[in-house]
């Protein structure tokens, strides 16, 4: 392929032909180690993934719900790529800033009507293209409608965990 408008081309005519091609599993494997400290195998990745101090952790590295924020705005970069390409518009740079807000009652169990998780998430996008006010609002929406982190963030996703006592 010789640019990326013509893989993405090049996959959705696939994907039309064979749903199944469209499939697609990704895997994570985790193990607490130090303290609050987990440390994350993803593929060939390694990644830290700890409490700040004031919670306990060492701050190793960013904390899980740093890391949902991080997930979405990378997928949502990642996604104005892709769209901008199949759009035909020039994207010379985009970078998205993000804040959540989360009652840590809900995780420490001190009120079980709070939620555990971010009560809401606030960000912007910065986009540096050449296009007009209207094709930009076109992307958005189609970025806003395709983005996997912002769909399961949105609608869930259902989860299903199985505990397995080691002796």
């Amino acid at each position: 392929m010789t640019n990326l408008a013509e893989a993405i081309s090049s996959m959705q005519s696939t994907f039309r032909e064979d749903a199944g091609a469209a499939l697609a599993s990704f895997e994570t494997q985790s193990s607490l180690s130090d303290g609050m400290r987990s440390d994350i195998s993803i593929r060939d990745h390694e990644l830290v993934i700890d409490e700040p101090e004031q919670l306990g952790g060492g701050d190793a590295g960013p904390n899980p719900v740093e890391v949902v924020l991080a997930a979405l705005g990378s997928c949502q970069e990642i996604t104005y790529k892709v769209y901008a390409a199949a759009m035909g518009i020039k994207l010379r740079r985009v970078s998205v800033s993000l804040s959540g807000d989360i009652d840590l009652r809900g995780l420490f169990g001190v009120d079980d009507s709070v939620r555990a998780g971010f009560q809401s998430i606030r960000g912007e996008v910065d986009i540096d293209a050449d296009t007009s006010p209207e094709k930009l609002t076109r992307l958005k929406a189609a970025v806003d409608a395709h983005c996997p982190v912002l769909d399961m963030l949105q609608n869930g996703v259902p989860v299903e965990l199985e505990l397995k006592a080691s002796a």
